[in-house]
């Protein structure tokens, strides 16, 4: 790894050893301060500037290399140390890398080997940084304002995640395919104090039931034809933090009560191994599935039932957050523009009023994978009817009042209504150049429940999706 360019930091009382590490560090186009007590080692320290690594003798004239140590990791936290000691001191020097310490030199010092473990320190180093910030965008990501969304439905989600994060019960999320659910699961583990831990996720329903005990669980050399190595599992990768079981309703009766014994004793048995294994871990579950009717079914067990669905949380599908999808169009409109380069300035009313009553049976994923496709297909500009595949042109409902075209299929009433409500706001909204107290007094409606109506449809000018 490239580690030319850092600060490095040569605390000695000995001059002909500073002397030589300044140089052979300077060659290599390190920035090098020296100092020779603890005392103007402290005093470099305070500066502003970041100190990535540090060489310190572990006995100073004025104090105790530990100590300094301990010092320096407080003021930079990034810091890399290596202690140098006489032999005399070795039992002191492993005694500094159970503090922090990431290596001992023992005197006199050979040149080439400090070189090597500073390069190793670095290298170290930097990766603690890059983890460090990958762990604060995981964090960013899995925030609650990045669950997209604005309706009483989904607020509710919300409020029950702020509520049950925390916690370190079992949560059973629900709801159909493309709503969300690995997001809200993300979204518990990450705000929670397990967060800084793994989030380790699988999809029961992807692995066939033979191999997922395996996976679940791990196994030993041996246990069976192909295990030629041990192997651990999701379980143990997932040790202080969470384990994410998506699609829980197609585990097979077998697992099922394996599963439950995990979560009752919180330990298990690897597959071929007599050795118990304990776990600290949260689970989370997932399902698309009615897990009560598979219960009456006999397909899933009551009891595991009743202890993974200590808190449920249901993830409304799309047609259920109507108001949300002009918020989700305009989400993913940005993100594709940023992606592709494209300059899609948001969707027309016309088109937004077909898009706002289609029924979404793929939801939120559905709708993430209509605005890629747009974005492919179309460069810039706004979205027109012409632009959406047919499926999503079937129903139209017109803004001229009585004019409703009804597909042989039927038509979902509390949509068209909505629909048609889009409408006759849009439609006031662009007759009066979006002044609202106008296009009140065309409506005849109160401002104030017109400026709400359009908060919660989250309407806006084409102009203001640029």
């Amino acid at each position: 790894m490239h580690t030319i360019g850092k600060r490095i930091l040569i605390v000695d009382d000995e001059a002909s050893l500073r002397t030589a590490l300044f140089r052979t560090l300077d060659r290599k186009g390190h920035q090098v301060i020296t100092a020779s007590t603890v005392k103007e080692a402290e005093t470099i320290s305070q500066s502003d500037k970041a100190i990535d690594l540090a060489l310190v003798d572990l006995r100073l004239p004025d104090g105790d290399g530990i100590e300094l140590m301990s010092k320096l990791r407080t003021l930079h936290p990034n810091i890399q140390v290596v202690i140098l000691t006489g032999h005399a001191s070795i039992e002191s020097a492993v005694e500094a890398t159970r503090k922090g310490a990431f290596h001992f030199v023992t005197k006199p010092c050979n040149l080439d080997e400090i070189t090597t473990v500073i390069d190793r320190a670095m290298s170290l180093g930097q990766l603690t940084v890059e983890n460090r910030h990958l762990r604060h965008a995981l964090h960013a990501k899995y925030k609650f304002e990045n669950i997209i969304g604005q309706s009483e439905a989904i607020t509710q989600v919300l409020s029950m995640i702020e509520r049950v994060a925390e916690s370190d019960s079992t949560v059973l999320i629900t709801g159909e395919s493309g709503t969300g659910k690995e997001l809200i699961a993300k979204a518990l583990h990450y705000n929670s104090t397990r967060g800084r831990e793994p989030f380790i996720p699988i999809n029961c329903g992807a692995i066939p039931a033979e191999l997922l005990e395996s996976e679940l669980f791990g196994h030993i050399k041996g246990a069976f034809t192909g295990a030629i190595a041990n192997r651990t599992g999701r379980f143990e990768m997932a040790e202080d933090g969470t384990l994410f079981l998506d699609e829980i309703g197609d585990m097979s009766p077998s697992l099922q009560v394996k599963l439950l014994r995990v979560l009752q004793e919180r330990c298990f048995e690897p597959v071929g191994s007599t050795k118990t294994v304990e776990v600290n871990v949260r689970v989370i579950a997932a399902t698309n599935a009615d897990l009560e009717q598979a219960v009456d079914d006999g397909r899933f067990r009551e009891d595991l039932f009743y202890r993974l669905n200590v808190i449920p949380i249901r993830i409304p599908p799309l047609r259920e957050r109507r108001s949300d999808i002009p918020i989700l169009l305009h989400h993913f409109i940005e993100i594709f523009n940023r992606a592709r380069g494209r300059q899609l300035k948001g969707v027309a009313p016309d088109a937004m009023e077909m898009l706002n009553h289609y029924s979404w049976p793929g939801n939120i994923r559905e709708l993430e994978n209509l605005v890629e496709r747009l974005s492919i297909l179309k460069d810039n500009g706004l979205i027109e009817v012409s632009d959406l595949p047919e499926r999503y042109r079937k129903l139209t409902v017109s803004s001229e009042p009585g004019k409703v075209e009804i597909p042989e299929n039927g038509v979902d009433f509390n949509t068209a209504v909505d629909a048609y409500e889009n409408a006759l706001i849009m439609r006031a909204l662009e007759k009066t150049g979006w002044n609202r107290n106008q296009a009140a007094l065309l409506l005849k409606l109160n401002r104030t429940t017109l400026v709400e109506k359009i908060k919660k449809k989250g309407l806006r000018p084409p102009e203001a999706d640029v």
